[in-house]
């Protein structure tokens, strides 16, 4: 292989990346179809296994992490990551929920998994770098349900309280 036929397939060192990405978070993009399945009732709980559990296994682990150190290291590999996690899983998520501001919902329990994962799997923080994988999913449940469903949640919802 030379970089004249890597060139005629991808395009772009950046499209090369998009390619390894999405080849490497193949797992992760089914979130959507797993969260849907049950409807609103559990759904957190349904989001923090199915995270969680992609990132529990070996196999999935290892290209995800080199994924997440280029994202943070790179700003060109951040704006690939950044795209391809925005259209091919947020918004999908987003479209499956049934109440108002779900992109922003979406970004919410995003913020709080993104989180985990980087203290557990990146710079393993102990103890949730040690904890059990269930613990971590009775914990963090009801926060993503809470996100994900309340009617409470949306942007402007704090300031409004305080006026």
């Amino acid at each position: 292989m030379d970089a004249a036929l890597v060139h005629h397939y991808f395009g772009t060192k950046d499209q090369v990346f998009a390619a390894a990405i999405e080849l490497s978070f193949g797992p992760a993009l089914e979130l959507p179809g797993a969260m849907a399945a049950g409807g609103p009732d559990g759904m957190g709980e349904r989001v923090a296994r199915f995270m969680l559990g992609v990132w529990e296994r070996p196999a999935t682990r290892g290209p995800l992490l080199a994924i997440v150190r280029s994202a943070v290291t790179n700003e060109r590999a951040a704006a690939v990551f950044r795209g391809l996690v925005g259209r091919r899983v947020l918004a999908r998520v987003a479209g499956e929920l049934r109440v108002p501001d779900p992109e922003f919902r979406v970004q919410l329990a995003a913020a709080q998994l993104v989180g985990i994962i980087m203290l557990r799997y990146v710079v393993k923080v102990e103890p949730i770098a040690s904890a059990s994988a269930e613990d971590l999913v009775a914990v963090v449940a009801p926060t993503l349900q809470r996100y994900l469903t309340d009617p409470d949640v949306r942007p402007g919802a704090a300031q409004e309280q305080r006026d």
